[in-house]
């Protein structure tokens, strides 16, 4: 293979990549946020999570997950760690939970690049590029799931203190 056609690939893919993730961004900041509850079953902790353990033991999400870079938005809410003086304020949590969901769905989505590179480039380039782009928006929405069983776990041992008081 000619390096043009090396160069015409990766810079095709790059740019592609770059497009799909402007979309889904902006698809994910006009959804409606009543489609990021948590209570929704594809955002609730499932079993196989073994209440964010797996992420521990097998993927050492405490090594990397503050290295990652994060969107803040417009309003400007940071998940990176939650404000302790907030952790009283339904509102806080339940906003730190959505932006958790809105965040999985915008990399969970972003992973379909995949199937734009298979269509778009030959079979090596597409290996490459959807590995790149699953491994990242990947570890991201692991982030966010970890994130949001710590966060409810958290709030339920708030609600179990303010009945017990």
């Amino acid at each position: 293979m000619h390096s043009n056609s090396f160069f015409h690939f990766v810079f095709t893919d790059i740019i592609a990549a770059v497009i799909w993730h402007i979309i889904i961004f902006v698809l994910c900041v006009k959804i409606n946020e009543k489609h990021f509850d948590y209570r929704k079953k594809r955002y609730m902790t499932k079993s196989w999570e073994k209440n964010g353990n797996i992420y521990i033991k097998y993927f050492k999400i405490k090594l990397w997950k503050d290295h990652i870079p994060q969107h803040i938005g417009k309003e400007g809410f940071s998940k990176r760690n939650v404000d302790l003086k907030m952790l009283n304020d339904d509102e806080y949590i339940e906003r730190f939970l959505l932006e958790t969901c809105r965040a999985e769905w915008n990399h969970s989505y972003n992973c379909l690049y995949a199937v734009i590179a298979f269509i778009i480039s030959p079979v090596a380039y597409a290996v490459v590029f959807s590995s790149i782009v699953i491994i990242f928006n990947g570890a991201c929405v692991c982030i966010q799931r970890y994130n949001r069983i710590r966060i409810l776990n958290l709030k339920a041992r708030i609600q179990r203190k303010e009945v017990t008081e």
